[in-house]
């Protein structure tokens, strides 16, 4: 048995992300399990760029109100509780309302090359907006 502190809280990087995102590591991929995981907190408006997991991705929102788009499809409203499963390769994004934080655990695994997201374009505020 280990038991760990996750690491400092760091900023979403700007690359991946619109508006203030704060991500906490709880664990990454390595040679004993390909299960990555990180608990990530959007501030009103923020939101993912667009991306997908070559293995899936599984999301648990722990608070607040937010969204989850996936690439041709209408913007849906999730909510603390909600249980949010993309498939792999399925391009899509996810982030906080305009008016409400959002926070959820983002679980994935790695693919045979370590690789757990490949990230894409920002979303435009024009698809944000497609409510």
């Amino acid at each position: 048995m280990k038991i760990t502190n996750p690491l400092a809280s760091g900023m979403g990087p700007a690359d991946y992300f619109t508006g203030v995102v704060v991500v906490d590591s709880v664990r990454n991929p390595d040679e004993f399990s390909g299960i990555g995981c990180a608990h990530v907190r959007f501030t009103p408006g923020a939101r993912t760029a667009w991306h997908k997991h070559p293995k899936g991705q599984t999301l648990y929102v722990t608070d607040g109100i937010g969204y989850v788009c996936q690439r041709g499809g209408m913007v849906r409203e999730i909510r603390a509780g909600d249980v949010i499963f993309t498939d792999p390769g399925e391009e899509h994004w996810h982030g906080a309302t305009r008016d409400h934080f959002m926070s959820h655990i983002a679980m994935h695994e790695a693919d045979a090359d370590g690789k757990t997201v490949v990230w894409l374009e920002h979303v435009t505020d024009a698809e944000y907006g497609n409510i």
